[in-house]
């Protein structure tokens, strides 16, 4: 409580004396005797000036008769008179009607949203499976409805996908970190260790370190082609393939791998470097999960539809099963997959995501002598 010989501000004043607020409920029960007063007083308004006129209930006029008969000097007078106060007497209890009954008709239309506020306070990451499927018409408190059960089942999927990732990636993580303890631990546990042991220790923790490094560049990247596209800019799919193929040809080389590339120009909108990550590791993936001396294709192209990249390889067979599990985070298909290289099951997931935040169309085919062909399909436009 302020002191009482403290002055009080005009906004102390304004926050110790608030006016309650009205509920939607109330606003629309006013609004609705609001409108059927101003219709009503415009009713009788034109009401009163046709009758004025005499156009309603002829000429006003009229005077009693003068001599006998009946005594009819009045009737004019008072009926003209009844004309007035009746309607408005009329429209007052109306008005006063309308109140309780645009109270029940407000109450009656916003049970639905009642429904959808009180669950939507009940949904918490624990119970993303809720949903709120209402019935009733279609109109638009439905699609509303439709529109948050949509978005509390991204939310779920979401919600599992980041609790997967998070598991899989503390495991693959705490895996080099266990092993260069290890190596660290023999190293000093040997009081006879030669100067070349203890090179050979120290390389092989560069080389665990650096598969630490590539590890979290590859999260890194899955994160941000997850984030979505602040800024789309053009730019050439083909262009990006020849970079890629040309920063691998080394690698591809010494495995006896030979790449077979058709580029036509394939411009698209999106994000320039997501989109280079995605066909690096397409590339990537080609090269690193195929046989000694096998093949990989590589082509663009772009006709009157989307621009669209391909990319083909040799390898082990695939189960046509397992291919959709493989575009999923830290998931491999057995030792042969990573025999070469270090990879850690990213490259696909990274290319679906970032295809995702493009709208691409993405399609993965095994190919029944062994190996995997991926067709990404730019759309025209933005997502």
């Amino acid at each position: 409580m302020p002191d009482p010989g403290t002055p009080v501000s005009g906004r102390s004043l304004a926050s110790l004396v608030r006016r309650p607020r009205l509920t939607l409920r109330a606003r629309l029960a006013l609004l609705y005797a609001g409108l059927f007063f101003a219709s009503g007083v415009a009713l009788l308004l034109v009401i009163g000036a046709l009758a004025g006129n005499g156009i309603l209930f002829g000429s006003s006029s009229q005077v009693a008769p003068n001599g006998p008969g009946p005594a009819s000097f009045g009737t004019v007078q008072v009926g003209s008179r009844l004309i007035d106060i009746i309607p408005a007497v009329v429209l007052a209890i109306m008005v006063l009607v309308s109140l309780p009954l645009g109270w029940l008709i407000a109450g009656r239309l916003l049970r639905p949203l009642r429904t959808i506020t009180a669950t939507a306070r009940d949904i918490s990451a624990r119970n993303l499976d809720q949903r709120l499927a209402l019935d009733g018409p279609r109109d638009e408190i439905r699609e509303l409805g439709e529109t948050l059960d949509g978005l509390f089942g991204r939310l779920e999927a979401s919600f599992q996908a980041q609790r997967h990732f998070v598991a899989n990636a503390s495991h693959e993580l705490r895996t080099p970190l266990t092993a260069e303890r290890t190596l660290l631990q023999v190293a000093l546990a040997d009081a006879d260790a030669s100067a070349e042991t203890l090179r050979a220790t120290c390389q092989q923790l560069l080389t665990l370190g650096e598969q630490q490094e590539r590890l979290i560049e590859a999260l890194l990247t899955l994160a941000s082609s997850e984030r979505g596209i602040e800024r789309w800019e053009p730019f050439d799919v083909a262009e990006l393939a020849r970079k890629a193929i040309l920063d691998r040809e080394q690698e591809a080389e010494r495995r006896g791998i030979r790449i077979e590339a058709t580029l036509t120009a394939a411009p698209a909108t999106g994000d320039p470097s997501l989109a280079e990550s995605l066909v690096a590791n397409l590339v990537d993936n080609a090269i690193r999960h195929n046989r000694d001396g096998g093949r990989v294709e590589v082509g663009t192209a772009k006709a009157d539809g989307p621009a669209t990249l391909a990319v083909g390889n040799t390898g082990p067979l695939i189960p046509p099963g397992e291919v959709d599990r493989l575009f999923q985070p830290f998931q491999r298909l057995g030792a042969e997959r990573i025999r070469h290289g270090s990879g850690h099951g990213l490259g696909l997931a990274i290319v679906r995501a970032i295809a995702d935040v493009h709208g691409a169309t993405l399609t993965a085919n095994a190919r029944p002598q062994g190996g995997l062909d991926v067709e990404v399909s730019f759309p025209n436009t933005r997502k």
